[in-house]
């Protein structure tokens, strides 16, 4: 198997500990060739298997979550049973998801779980950066955010309804993001097991991901860094926030004032001038090759989700859902396209009289199965929440209210990052490709490295 698939795989030195990394949409195992090379030179070959998950490549990804995750969770499936009958056995799982990777990830330890894996290899680490774990549904009331929101759902075959929320999941008569955080499901099951949840969120220039999904919140205080106070983690600034206090409102002799920051703004605005006037340009071209291309793209995923689901694609894992009631030149213009549209949008928010009167999301329950505690550690983990008091609240879909609740009640470390100096973060954050543009990202891993990833 190339080394781009998978790394250090030499049953005979005995590494008990594999480490799955699944790329994002329109992505490719090349995206995470910095992870996994920054892990094989922490971690030694007898100490960890790596895989870089193959099977979702390129327009693969417009398929869904659910074929994505099966795709994935066979990949998985046979280098366990390959390495088992070598020998070499593996005891510790962890599972690292780059933007829908992230998704994937989640509906795979789904399958995994259900088949009893976890009953001999311990959940270890849970990892994602930049996934929109809420979707992509744009928080906005107005009628240009129901036509964003309406024309980018109808674009990315399966994986765009499921983005944007306006699914089916199979019978559930619910999209799959809403069962996906479902205390009753077989996924919620399989994420609590892990020791380590960890997720990394963009604060600002996310344009394909954007904070509030990343970070699983109902609040953005990153929309004016001019009115905030960011604390860094000792370390790791100006990248990595500080956990505990990352951010703060400006006292109001702090604040630029307004004359102040309508003159910063406007010469900000003249200098754009051209970009805006190229992608005025652009923008009518790139729809419609985007457009033209995800017309095909699917269209060829719709028969590939038809024979997937007839068997002959690969194996399928149609499992009982709930345990209780409850990179070529087309695709990079369509993802310029996406993230230029989607960053055309800004953020609207609830009434003040409609936003929770809660501070903080109700205490972390325990959603392990009834046969198995879930880790001591799992207990402790760092729940970030909005304060009303501070930051106002985001006009998400109740759908989406329900996710952060629910997913806020498993328990994630979550890691803010600020990169400054390129604009493109949903790349630079995991170092997509090596250009110096996306050193911060470099940043990024180390923290995950030395901080988070439990050997």
């Amino acid at each position: 198997m190339e080394e781009s698939e998978r790394t250090s795989l030499d049953p005979a030195r005995q590494a008990d500990h594999l480490c799955v990394l699944v790329h994002g949409l329109w992505g490719n195992p090349t995206h995470l060739s910095h992870l996994a090379k920054s892990l094989r030179e922490k971690h030694p070959e007898d100490k960890l298997n790596i895989l870089v998950a193959k099977s979702n490549t390129g327009s693969y990804t417009y398929d869904g979550i659910e074929t994505g995750g099966e795709r994935v969770t066979q990949e998985i499936e046979t280098l366990l049973q390959e390495l088992e009958q070598d020998g070499a056995p593996i005891k510790k799982l962890s599972i690292i998801g780059y933007s829908l990777g992230g998704l994937i990830a989640r509906y795979a330890i789904g399958l995994l779980h259900s088949k009893g894996w976890f009953d001999k290899i311990q959940p270890l680490n849970f990892t994602t950066f930049a996934t929109p774990h809420l979707g992509v549904r744009t928080p906005l009331r107005g009628y240009h955010s129901q036509l964003w929101n309406a024309f980018g759902s109808r674009t990315l075959s399966s994986s765009g309804r499921q983005l944007f929320t306006i699914d089916t999941f199979r019978d559930t008569k619910r999209p799959i993001l809403s069962v996906l955080a479902d205390p009753g499901s077989i996924f919620i099951r399989a994420l609590s097991l892990f020791k380590n949840r960890t997720l990394y969120a963009n604060i600002i220039n996310d344009r394909s991901a954007p904070y509030y999904t990343t970070a699983i919140t109902a609040t953005d205080p990153f929309v004016d860094l001019d009115v905030v106070n960011i604390r860094y983690l000792e370390g790791y600034s100006p990248t990595i926030l500080d956990p505990d206090h990352p951010v703060t409102p400006k006292a109001a002799q702090d604040q630029q004032s307004f004359y102040t920051r309508l003159s910063s703004s406007g010469q900000g605005l003249l200098y754009r001038v051209p970009l805006y006037t190229a992608l005025i340009a652009l923008i009518p071209v790139a729809t419609v090759a985007w457009t033209i291309n995800s017309g095909i793209q699917s269209f060829r995923s719709s028969k590939r989700i038809q024979l997937h689901e007839q068997g002959r694609g690969l194996n399928g894992y149609r499992i009982p859902l709930m345990l209780t009631n409850g990179g070529n030149t087309a695709q990079s213009a369509m993802s310029g396209a996406f993230r230029r549209m989607n960053s055309t949008q800004g953020h609207d928010y609830l009434p003040e009289s409609s936003e929770s009167s809660d501070d903080e999301t109700p205490p972390a329950k325990d959603a392990a199965p009834e046969n198995r505690d879930p880790p001591e550690s799992s207990l402790k983990l760092t729940r970030t929440t909005s304060r009303k008091a501070d930051f106002p609240t985001l006009a998400l879909s109740d759908e989406q209210f329900e996710m952060i609740k629910h997913l806020d009640e498993v328990g994630w470390k979550k890691n803010l990052v600020h990169i400054q100096n390129h604009g493109h973060t949903h790349a630079a954050i995991v170092v997509r490709m090596q250009k110096p543009g996306f050193d911060e990202g470099k940043v990024v891993v180390r923290h995950w490295l030395d901080e988070e990833f439990e050997l």
